[in-house]
């Protein structure tokens, strides 16, 4: 399952702010981390709190795109979009 995130970097609080759209009708993870944004940091901070959330494997997370931006597509190994809605519901 691809899962779309806009991720919140050098928050003061890790957190998952609910759902939203982009222009491009994206439906998008609204994602908060403490990490700041260098070298990787950030990413890795969301790949861990996702893993924690969903209570899976953080091996089972890939960053497909969004290195750099703040927008990103994570693949999520084993997981469905039933699973998804249950974890993080509107």
């Amino acid at each position: 399952m691809r899962l779309y995130v806009r991720l919140t970097p050098k928050s003061s609080v890790e957190r998952i702010d609910g759902w939203d759209m982009d222009d491009k009708g994206r439906r998008f993870l609204k994602v908060r981390v403490r990490a700041a944004p260098i070298e990787g940091k950030a990413n890795e901070a969301l790949i861990a709190f996702l893993a924690k959330s969903l209570k899976v494997p953080k091996s089972r997370l890939t960053l497909v795109t969004g290195d750099t931006a703040r927008l990103k597509q994570i693949d999520i190994d084993g997981l469905d979009e039933v699973a998804l809605a249950i974890s993080f519901p509107d």
